[in-house]
């Protein structure tokens, strides 16, 4: 017990960060969530809802690599509390937008695209101030404390979400979303002392400080390889991500009730991963962890959404598919942290977001044209005793369980690829 108050006592300034950006991270991904709902009830297409993410990541992709290097100069305390308020902003304006019935997707588009570049600069910045609140021997167990949040975040959107929009209307999930953000910006600003570091307030040429988070990446091969690994399966996962509410939302047999389900399911099954990977005692070998853990998840989920023809098959995939995730994500997390200097983290994060998720816009994009350009029309016009109609069903949402098929076999053939990668099994020395 000693010991166990003793290490709270060591971290409970990151504890606090933690609780609170959680509430806010819940309040804004109900939002997110029931603008999904909403978006796909007004157009009706998988690529206008897609592009919602691909605002949101497309200045997050392009801008991350000087935000790095901004951060690092940037006290971080008031660099996370200046992009929160921005990003709350965006959403009050959302608020008044749909009170007065004048909200459009295309005002979403900007939005998102606002909020995005607001977090290019925070998530590098909050990186940062976690390595500074935390003592070395925390990294991997709080990187699974990380992954909880997250976890419970996917648990309670959508039941919360879809309540409170379904008794309340969209204007009562943006109120709390408003409010959760009131709670972490007031604890952060008052009861949370963030260390300063050496390189605030220099005064270094953006360009040549991004360029040393690239350098430094480009004379440690075996990060920057994990990293295109992780771009590639980003990109088929985010292709999953813009195929999911366009099959849950359109078959018979699913709706916005099950889409709900299956949602809450992944949300579970990663809480129960993220509490074991804070109790698990680091690997042998991270890297093998990490490997195993995403061949499991290509393998599984994209299989049983293509294949599958009801709830439970679909939650059974989504168990398999999730819960090794957080035991991959905080071995990754461990490996970064051990591995970039903490003067170089800001920049370096920078350059690894730039890498490693300039997939996902394009995957939300593709995944999104997919569905309506290729794959519905495509199962649209076979026969009833088609091989394609017998696998994943006729009408609308048969083409985003097509899509899945090709997903999971693009899923297990990346993993296969860097299997042999030999820049990425050195860093087991």
């Amino acid at each position: 017990m000693k010991s166990f108050l003793r290490n709270i006592s060591e971290i409970q300034s990151f504890l606090m960060l933690w609780f609170t950006q959680m509430i806010s991270g819940l309040g804004s991904a109900m939002t997110g969530y029931a603008l999904v709902i909403w978006s796909y009830t007004q157009q009706g297409s998988a690529l206008a809802t897609a592009l919602l993410m691909v605002c949101s990541y497309a200045p997050y992709v392009i801008c991350s690599i000087f935000a790095g290097a901004l951060s690092d100069r940037w006290d971080k305390k008031k660099t996370m509390l200046g992009c929160d308020a921005m990003a709350a902003l965006c959403t009050v304006g959302v608020l008044v937008l749909l009170k007065t019935g004048l909200l459009r997707i295309w005002h979403l588009y900007l939005v998102n695209a606002v909020s995005g570049l607001m977090n290019t600069v925070q998530q590098p910045a909050s990186e940062v101030a976690t390595t500074m609140l935390l003592p070395p021997k925390f990294y991997q167990k709080v990187g699974g404390l990380r992954y909880f949040s997250s976890s419970l975040q996917s648990i309670l959107t959508p039941i919360l979400a879809t309540a409170v929009m379904g008794f309340r209307g969209l204007d009562a999930v943006i109120t709390i979303d408003l409010g959760s953000f009131a709670i972490a910006f007031t604890v952060l600003l008052f009861f949370i002392p963030i260390p300063r570091m050496e390189t605030e307030g220099k005064k270094e040429n953006v360009l040549k400080s991004a360029a040393e988070g690239i350098r430094w990446l480009r004379d440690h091969a075996g990060i920057f390889h994990l990293i295109l690994f992780l771009a590639a399966i980003n990109l088929v996962a985010s292709m999953y991500n813009a195929a999911f509410p366009a099959m849950m939302l359109s078959k018979p047999e699913a709706g916005a009730q099950t889409m709900g389900i299956v949602s809450g399911v992944i949300g579970a099954t990663t809480l129960f991963g993220s509490i074991l990977a804070s109790f698990l005692e680091a690997p042998k070998s991270r890297v093998r962890a990490i490997w195993g853990c995403l061949m499991l998840s290509m393998c599984t989920e994209n299989f049983f959404l293509a294949f599958g023809n009801n709830v439970t098959i679909w939650c059974f995939g989504a168990f398999l598919g999730w819960i090794g995730i957080p035991w991959m994500n905080a071995n990754q997390d461990a490996i970064n942290r051990l591995n970039i200097p903490v003067e170089m983290q800001g920049r370096v994060f920078a350059a690894r977001n730039s890498f490693q998720f300039f997939t996902i816009p394009v995957g939300y994009f593709l995944g999104g044209l997919l569905v309506d350009q290729v794959f519905e029309p495509f199962l649209a016009s076979r026969s009833g005793d088609s091989l394609f109609v017998r696998c994943f069903g006729s009408g609308k949402g048969s083409g985003a369980a097509c899509l899945f098929a090709v997903l999971w076999l693009m899923g297990i053939g990346v993993c296969l690829l860097f299997r042999g990668d030999r820049q990425i099994w050195k860093l087991e020395e």
